[in-house]
């Protein structure tokens, strides 16, 4: 046989590999052994022929070329000489069934293997019909809609030739000056993670290999979001213990949902740079958790070693990068560069460059491109697929689920549709672009309802609408301040749409300040001191401090960016033909000073008491934040009674189930986030004072009432005790369930006796 004929060979028998949920039933267990043999033959077969430059080329991944704003990505003349030498593996930011299939085709007639290059692209909430921001759709606490939207991401990006996505980011994020706090699910470990599933199935599918499949990426592996000062990019220095329970749940969530590629992060964790860390790549991921994916590095993250003063010169990089776990290079060009000379020179081990080869070509096994490389550059489905009505309406959707309602005095929400007229202010009353929010992938401003089209949509023909800016986002122009105040005492009501733009969320987009920007605040009290009813509607990519703006508005929507259905979600809101259920996955500070403050903290020796001065306090301020993780109001109101556990005592391995009823007892139909919450009251390590264990979504008609029952198993009471094993203490523990972390009703249960794993 010819060499191209070898490849072919053996590449039939590639079929999905890596571990999934339904490979670990038992029915499977022989065919995944088989397809397991199969590929790894492949592979072998593949390694055999290789030379160390076209290994080495499987590793490397550059960005596309953008040769002018006029025309779209592609190739470069360099990046196709390396495509036709095989020392390219993949290529990210280049999309669309046209241009990647002649990337492909390159790869596949020029190249002397024909292995198929892989594409990816940032789609993070995503691709042309862009949903709300991952930190947004968090606060809906619903996984099945993230799955689905998840789902439609895919279903356009793989028509338009990706392969590959860099998501989810499952970075658990407690300091909201962190710009990519956006990007993720919040401060919780157990939401983090069952939102990190979610996202993970709905790219990836039943079956990645499909055309309208692409492969996940969890990101940033790991602790990114601890970043001191919430400044990217900067260092992580925290215990192993917190590193384990708060930080890589949702990596080993995502894993365990059968995610096929991980992004080590930037920043280092006790000294070690995360992308040469052989303990965390290796070590853990692989050896604790069974990974059999690939890791890649973030951009440029190799080269940067040497910022972080572990590595003398690029060689040094590359090298403590791939044996450390670090299969391929995004960008920076070390692999390519220095890993030949290094497997030659005996440096690196050839065995450490094959691993590395071998995980990345099971992956483009996985996700189907032996089997056929042009499956996802389909033209008909790319002009069929992107910004559909279904696609839309579910977007639309996404968005209501994601409002937070977090103030309505007096019940001035819902409005009337059928006001005289209505005034709708703000910088982003009219804003377009921003609600797309930050890594918005292909959609466009033209694609997006903003605010004041939805409320146009929304209201009777004879009501006016009215509106005004008011002021930019930024800066100090105030000259536009009398004109929105004419416009807003000339109306029943008003709308005031606040916040940030979205080039301030996302990566590189730290603030040192969580308060509006520029002279928003002062636009907000002027508004509130015309007297009219206000109802200021926050558009933002991080919790913001509006301690004093609360107090010159009637209600508040925490809106976030909600990508094309923006106007539309928060219209059916405002006017109430759907009732906000969604809740704070995120605590709300009340001033910059209070961070980092999250609802799962520990107590000090002297836990705060207002009546005390030498307590672990503020003088200024009280410690409690403005609005508590899991907030959020409905149009109606919900009563809890009747919390029980039983059993009252769990036995080793055993379980006890908590029970309350829930019971509408307002006017409208309303869903109700029920928030089930544990403490370990005394054990050998100290405890947080609460952690959520489990929720439910519950919608109910007006009067009507329904027990709600959670489950709590042996294993979900499990920590690191003192002596380093993994354990249930005996003890008593508090269950606390309520309507969020700080609204709560109380009981208890003991636990007997302890069972080591």
């Amino acid at each position: 046989m010819t060499l191209p004929r070898v490849v072919a060979a053996v590449a039939l028998s590639c079929v999905v590999i890596m571990h999934s949920p339904g490979a670990r039933a038992g029915g499977h267990l022989s065919r995944r052994q088989t397809t397991d043999s199969r590929n790894e033959t492949m592979i072998d077969s593949l390694l055999g022929v290789m030379t160390v430059e076209e290994k080495v080329g499987q590793l490397v991944q550059f960005t596309g070329w953008h040769p002018d704003p006029h025309s779209g990505p592609q190739v470069s003349p360099e990046q196709r000489a390396l495509i036709e030498r095989g020392e390219l593996g993949g290529i990210f930011n280049i999309w669309g069934a046209q241009a990647t299939r002649e990337a492909q085709r390159v790869a596949i007639e020029h190249s002397r293997l024909r292995i198929p290059l892989i594409f990816g692209l940032d789609v993070i909430h995503g691709y042309r019909t862009t949903f709300p921001i991952p930190l947004a759709e968090a606060s809906s606490w619903d996984p099945a809609m993230v799955e689905r939207d998840a789902r439609i991401a895919a279903v356009e990006a793989s028509a338009c030739g990706i392969h590959w996505t860099f998501a989810p980011m499952v970075d658990i994020a407690r300091d909201p000056r962190w710009g990519r706090i956006a990007e993720g699910s919040g401060e919780d470990t157990y939401l983090g993670s069952l939102m990190a599933a979610a996202r993970v199935r709905g790219f990836q599918g039943d079956d990645p290999s499909s055309s309208s499949s692409i492969a996940a990426c969890a990101k940033h592996f790991a602790a990114y979001g601890g970043a001191e000062g919430g400044r990217d990019y900067n260092t992580v220095d925290m215990s192993e213990r917190t590193l384990r329970e708060v930080y890589l749940p949702p990596f080993h969530a995502a894993a365990d949902a059968g995610a096929l590629t991980f992004m080590s992060s930037f920043n280092e964790i006790g000294g070690v740079p995360s992308t040469a860390n052989r303990w965390l790549m290796t070590d853990l991921l692989r050896g604790e958790w069974g990974f059999r994916g690939f890791v890649v590095s973030d951009w440029t993250a190799i080269t940067e070693l040497m910022n972080h003063g572990v590595a003398a010169d690029t060689a040094r990089a590359a090298a403590l990068a791939l044996t450390a776990g670090v299969d391929a290079d995004m960008e920076s060009g070390a692999y390519l560069k220095c890993l030949p000379g290094l497997v030659r020179d005996g440096k690196v081990p050839v065995a450490v460059l094959d691993e590395a080869v071998r995980r990345v070509l099971r992956v483009k096994c996985a996700i189907g491109l032996f089997d056929n490389p042009y499956a996802r550059c389909s033209e008909e489905r790319e002009q069929t697929m992107l910004l559909t009505p279904e696609h839309l309406a579910l977007a639309r959707e996404a968005g209501k689920e994601s409002i937070v309602l977090l103030k309505n005095d007096n019940q001035i929400l819902p409005l009337s549709n059928s006001l005289q007229s209505i005034a709708v202010i703000g910088p982003l009353a009219a804003d377009s672009a921003d609600l797309l929010g930050p890594w918005e992938a292909m959609g466009r401003p033209s694609d997006v309802v903003t605010l004041l089209e939805g409320i146009k949509h929304a209201v009777a023909p004879e009501t006016r609408v009215l509106y005004a800016q008011g002021c930019a986002i930024e800066g100090t122009d105030r000259r536009n301040f009398a004109a929105a105040v004419r416009v807003a005492r000339s109306a029943d009501a008003v709308v005031l749409a606040v916040g940030e733009s979205r080039e301030m969320s996302g990566e590189a987009s730290s603030r040192s300040s969580l308060d509006l920007p520029g002279v928003q605040e002062s636009l907000v009290e002027a508004i509130g001191a015309t007297g009219k009813p206000v109802v200021l509607v926050l558009m933002n990519g991080r919790p913001l401090s509006i301690t004093r703006q609360l107090r010159e508005v009637n209600a508040v929507l925490e809106t976030w960016f909600l990508g094309v259905q923006a106007g539309n979600a928060i219209a059916d809101v405002l006017f109430g033909s759907s009732s906000p259920s969604g809740k704070l996955p995120v605590t709300i500070p009340r001033t910059v000073g209070q961070v980092p403050v999250y609802y799962n903290h520990k107590n000090t020796g002297r836990p705060p008491l207002d009546t005390e001065k030498y307590t672990s306090r503020y003088i200024d301020l009280p410690n409690t934040p403005l609005f508590p993780f899991g907030f959020g109001l409905s149009y109606t109101t919900f009563g809890y009674s009747g919390v029980t556990v039983s059993p009252v005592t769990m036995d080793s391995g055993g379980t006890v189930t908590v029970s309350v009823r829930v019971k509408n007892t307002g006017a409208r139909a309303g869903t109700e986030i029920v928030q089930l919450y544990v403490r370990q009251d005394v054990g050998s390590v100290t405890r947080p004072v609460k952690e959520l264990k489990a929720f439910r979504r519950l919608t109910l008609d007006p009067g009507d009432s329904e027990p709600v029952v959670f489950t709590l198993a042996w294993s979900d009471l499990l920590i690191t005790s003192a002596d380093g094993k993994r354990t249930v203490e005996p003890g008593t523990f508090t269950v606390e369930v309520g309507t969020n972390s700080r609204d709560v009703s109380a009981a208890r249960f003991t636990v007997t006796a302890p069972a080591a794993h």
